[in-house]
């Protein structure tokens, strides 16, 4: 009876992320392991190399069998991290309006290597850019109104940047739209070089 509850302990089961079998006491085969656990986290949305890599490592699978199924899957195309990489700035950029350096540090996040992300946020069109900072500038315009100019300055500068679009885009597209409202930024003594010492965090003022 020892001896049987003993065996019984020792079987892999689900609390055991290793290469069992649950049940039967079998010994899985480690690139199975790690193929279905791969297809399994590739069904819901796509993933990284580096994303799939610290699945596998997570659930115990060994470094060969993992590296042989990556370069496997990369083969035949399950795996593309340039792919990803110009699907996830197409859909960020225009799902949350997000600029190349945002997506950048997202794309690095998860793994990306730095040429893939290089090439992906290149190819996000400066004019496009500059058309979506409006848009959210244009939204968040309408909500600042009646506060002090300063204070709208100041967030409208923030949401820029938190957004990740450089300073000198958030700077003129703020001033463009202040000054559409008939607001002239240089009269109220806030021109464009004003801007720049607004931080992004809405501490500073300027002047």
């Amino acid at each position: 009876m020892p001896d049987q509850a003993r065996e019984t302990s020792a079987r892999p089961g689900p609390d055991r992320p290793g290469l069992g079998q649950p049940g039967t006491g079998q010994v899985r085969d480690p690139e199975e392991q790690a193929r279905q656990l791969c297809l399994r986290l590739l069904t819901g949305r796509p993933r990284t190399r580096a994303q799939l890599a610290g699945a596998m490592q997570r659930h115990g699978v060994p470094e060969d069998a993992a590296t042989a199924v990556l370069a496997r899957f990369a083969e035949v195309g399950l795996i593309d991290d340039a792919a990803f990489a110009r699907a996830w700035v197409e859909s960020r950029h225009h799902g949350r309006g997000l600029a190349r350096r945002a997506l950048s540090a997202e794309l690095k996040q998860r793994g990306v290597d730095g040429q893939d992300i290089s090439a992906a946020v290149s190819a996000l069109d400066p004019a496009d850019e500059m058309a979506t900072a409006r848009r959210l500038v244009d939204k968040g315009l309408a909500a600042s109104r009646g506060k002090p100019l300063p204070t709208r300055i100041r967030r409208l500068v923030g949401l820029l940047a938190r957004k990740g679009y450089p300073a000198p885009i958030a700077y003129r597209v703020v001033r463009e739209a202040i000054e559409q409202e008939g607001i002239d930024t240089a009269d109220a003594g806030m021109d464009l070089d004003d801007l720049a010492f607004i931080t992004p965090d809405g501490e500073g003022s300027p002047g």
